[in-house]
């Protein structure tokens, strides 16, 4: 990457380029980009001090970010090829370069931690993030360190990125496009290899294949942690393997003494290959957040912690936003708030549920997102979201698509057994559910759903 004097990213508001935008405005570049719509995110960082404009047009970026061989340009993979800003870049002699190919360099001569997987990498990185932020340990007499690029925002630094000291860095490695590719881990995880991004890799097996890739990009010396269950095509070289579980024993890191309190919120003990770290209570509900956090303090085992700082950051752990991410909790009902959009993301997090509130009954409200996944998923989508009371059904969020004939959510809710469902415009969303009488509520999706959450929230706190 050339030396340059500003930075332009096109589809700032994405979770991976928004981290870059504040890490460069943090830097001291001017900073300055398009997205397609504004959200929550984009206001964050137009409050920064971050120039964004809503339509394509080359017309509206200011001159500072017209200066071919002095201008940095980033894109996101999920704007087309073809949009009228990234070709006028890429026309004009600039260094137009992936958000991936970017945060490979920016990682560049760290301790780089890197979480990969179809589903749990967010929460996983997040989790890291904290835990290096209060507890890493790199022998030289001081405790916490590091900087973390997240796919997701923690509560705790509210924000998805983190600046800190030392050479630490946490870094969520997103399969999609191929992009972890670009990273050259120290220790790497990898949580899940489900199928996935069909219309990138044609296949399961493809994309198992890209897992192997990754794994094999660890430096020599390195450790690769891998969820007990998941298998590779293929394992490197001259690095150290291990496993991780909730509750498999056999696992080299895993849980023993799970207990919830009344909030969901699980007590136990990890078992470690030298150690156990007896009384951690995470500060988050839902089992399957036991495993992220088993999967965390793996990594920190590997690069070093203190362990009674550990124990209190996995306490003091708030979680991600849109993350099982319980927004309110009154006497007679629940309201979570999860970013699922794959079949076993859904699959887990209702189980979850079920087991922090039995007996209880479940609506769940799912914005499908993507047609090509839709398309490829509909059966596995259907299975998972059978395992509800009542299914509120969106259409489809197309994010980066166009919409492919004879496919469409009814593809999913004909297939779904749930007792109850049926398929509503998001204008009608918010009275249908003013008229649910179930215990809990869930909102899943990676689409726009997001802005449904506050106006959920608050029609519960007034009833």
């Amino acid at each position: 990457m050339k030396s340059f004097d500003s930075v332009y990213i096109i589809g700032i508001g994405g979770i991976g380029t928004s981290a870059l935008a504040r890490y460069f405005a943090s830097e001291g570049y001017p900073v300055a980009g398009y997205d397609r719509t504004p959200s929550p995110l984009t206001a964050e960082l137009e409050s920064e001090g971050i120039d964004i404009h809503y339509t394509d047009d080359v017309t509206l970026i200011d001159p500072r970010y017209k200066h071919p061989g002095r201008t940095l340009v980033i894109y996101t993979p999920a704007v087309p090829h073809d949009m009228g800003e990234l070709t006028y870049y890429r026309d004009g002699g600039y260094d137009v370069l992936k958000r991936s190919e970017v945060l490979g360099v920016v990682t560049e001569g760290k301790y780089c931690m890197a979480v990969a997987g179809t589903h749990g990498k967010s929460s996983t990185t997040t989790m890291l993030a904290w835990f290096n932020a209060c507890a890493a340990d790199d022998g030289d007499g001081t405790v916490g360190s590091g900087s973390a690029f997240m796919g997701g925002i923690s509560k705790n630094f509210g924000s998805n990125i983190h600046l800190g000291g030392g050479r630490r860095v946490a870094v969520e490695a997103d399969e999609f496009d191929r992009s972890f590719l670009r990273l050259h881990p120290d220790v790497a995880l990898i949580s899940s290899t489900d199928a996935d991004h069909l219309d990138i890799y044609g296949t399961h097996e493809a994309l198992r294949e890209g897992f192997s890739l990754f794994a094999g990009q660890i430096k020599k010396g390195g450790a690769l942690i891998v969820r007990k269950g998941v298998t590779l095509p293929r394992y490197p070289e001259g690095v150290s393997l291990y496993t991780y579980s909730s509750d498999d024993d056999k696992a080299d890191f895993h849980a023993v003494g799970c207990r919830a309190d009344e909030q969901g919120r699980y007590m136990f003990d990890i078992v470690c290959p030298d150690r156990t770290i007896k009384g951690c209570h995470l500060g988050i509900p839902g089992r399957v957040n036991v495993e992220n956090c088993v999967g965390a303090v793996a990594m920190m085992w590997v690069a070093g912690f203190d362990e009674d700082r550990l124990r209190e950051a996995i306490e003091s752990f708030r979680g991600v936003k849109r993350r099982m991410d319980v927004q309110y909790h009154g006497d007679d009902r629940i309201y979570i708030d999860d970013y699922a959009h794959h079949p076993e993301e859904l699959r887990r997090t209702i189980c979850s549920v079920r087991e922090m509130f039995p007996g209880k009954s479940v609506t769940a409200v799912f914005q499908p997102h993507l047609y090509t996944r839709t398309r490829d998923f509909a059966d596995d989508f259907a299975r998972s979201l059978s395992a509800v009371d009542r299914l509120v059904m969106l259409p489809i969020y197309p994010a980066r698509e166009e919409p492919i004939e004879g496919v469409d959510s009814r593809m999913i809710l004909d297939a779904v057994t749930a007792p109850e469902k049926s398929l509503v415009g998001k204008e009608e969303l918010l009275d249908v559910l003013r008229a649910d009488d179930g215990d809990v509520l869930i909102t899943f999706g990676a689409g726009d759903i997001d802005r449904f959450v506050e106006p959920i929230r608050e029609m519960l706190e007034k009833r």
